[in-house]
């Protein structure tokens, strides 16, 4: 399933005033739930993505810029490599005057808010669904394009 399929299934969740639809696709599972004015899209793909947040906001444009990748080998056990669940633009903060969602050292369990992706003008917010831990290492620059499966984090488990 790709994004536009996805675009269309959230205009027809808005436009029938459903409350939630899933959907299962082989291994691929989405549920979109309807909120008002907040529509929340979980996806599942064999290795299993962040809850994603779409919502409708403001998009300045971009060229993409020179790809910069990051080899995240974890050191120990311990170490996770949080990866983007999709291509887009990576956001540290919600907003140019607003702080960061998390620095190197916090510590961050399910359903925080790790940063935002952007992607076809929708900025998805990015939550952690492993458990808890503490960011060690954040791999990928603010405002800078990534790829599918590219590592974004290295957090150690607690």
């Amino acid at each position: 399933m790709d994004i536009k399929e996805i675009q269309e299934l959230i205009k027809l969740v808005k436009k029938a005033d459903l409350g939630e639809l899933k959907i299962k696709e082989g291994d691929f599972a989405i549920t979109i739930k309807n909120k008002g004015s907040e529509t929340t899209v979980y996806t599942q793909p064999v290795a299993q993505a962040p809850a994603v947040t779409q919502q409708q906001a403001p998009a300045k444009t971009e060229t993409p810029a020179a790809q910069k990748t990051t080899p995240a080998a974890p050191a120990n056990e311990n170490l996770v490599t949080f990866k983007s669940p999709m291509v887009g633009t990576f956001y540290r903060k919600p907003g140019a005057d607003k702080d960061a969602f998390v620095k190197v050292g916090d510590v961050v369990k399910n359903g925080d808010v790790l940063c935002i992706i952007e992607a076809m003008k929708l900025f998805n917010e990015i939550e952690f669904d492993g458990g808890e831990g503490r960011v060690v290492k954040i791999l990928a620059d603010d405002s800078s394009p990534v790829e599918y499966d590219q590592p974004l984090f290295l957090i150690e488990k607690v």
